[in-house]
C-alpha cells in the first residue's frame, strides 16, 4: 500500500529531483500546498498572496523506502535555517515546510528538527515549519520533471542559486547527513 508525504523546500524542481532518485518512490508531483485558494496557478502562488508554498507530494512504497529516509532526503536538500525562502528563491511561497499526514510523520519531523537545533551545525535557528497537511494542487505540466526535460537550464539554476554548493558543504562535508542518519 502506497503512502504520501508532502514537503516544501523552495524551488520544487530541486526537491522533485532529490526524491525522484530514491528507490521505493513511486511518484513525485510538484505543486502548491498549505494555502487558502483552490487550484492556484504558478503566477498566483508567485505573488506570495495565496498562502501556498511550492511543494512536492511524494507517493512511496513504505516497504522499500521509509518516511525517515524521505525526511533525511528533504532536509539535506534545503537550508533549514532560512525562513524567507530558499537560496535564490525569496518570499513566503518558498519557505521550508514539512506537511505531516499522520502523527508518526509529525513526531519524526519534530525529532529531526530537534536533532538539527541541538547540533552545532548551524548558528541560526532552525526555521522549518511542521504543519498538518491541508491541501495539495499539482503544478502546471511544464513544471513536472523539469530537471529531465530541461537539464541544462535546471542544473545551471541549481548551481547559480547556491543550493548545490550549500548542500555539498553543510550536508556532506560538515557531516549533517550523517548526523541525521545516526540520530533519527
Amino acid at each position: 500500500m502506497e503512502k504520501v508525504a508532502t514537503f516544501a523546500g523552495g524551488c520544487f524542481w530541486c526537491i522533485e529531483e532529490a526524491f525522484s532518485k530514491l528507490p521505493g518512490v513511486v511518484e513525485v508531483t510538484p505543486g502548491y500546498s498549505g494555502g487558502n485558494s483552490e487550484n492556484p496557478t504558478y503566477e498566483e502562488v508567485c505573488t506570495g498572496k495565496t498562502g501556498h508554498v511550492e511543494a512536492v507530494q511524494v507517493k512511496y512504497n513504505p516497504k522499500e523506502v521509509s518516511y525517515r529516509e524521505l525526511l533525511i532526503t528533504f532536509l539535506t536538500s534545503i537550508d533549514p535555517t532560512d525562513r524567507n525562502g530558499q537560496f535564490a528563491d525569496r518570499g513566503s511561497q518558498y519557505r521550508p515546510v514539512i506537511f505531516y499526514h499522520d502523527e508518526e510523520q509529525k513526531e519524526l519531523a519534530e525529532k529531526a528538527l530537534k536533532i538539527l537545533s541541538e547540533s552545532s551545525l548551524f548558528s541560526d535557528p532552525i526555521a522549518v515549519e511542521v504543519r498538518p497537511f491541508k491541501n495539495f494542487y499539482p503544478a502546471e505540466e511544464y513544471h513536472r520533471r523539469y530537471f529531465e526535460r530541461e537539464p541544462m537550464h535546471y542544473y545551471y539554476y541549481k548551481e547559480v542559486s547556491g543550493r548545490k554548493a550549500y548542500c555539498e558543504i553543510v550536508w556532506k562535508k560538515k557531516g549533517g547527513k550523517e548526523l541525521l542518519e545516526k540520530n533519527l
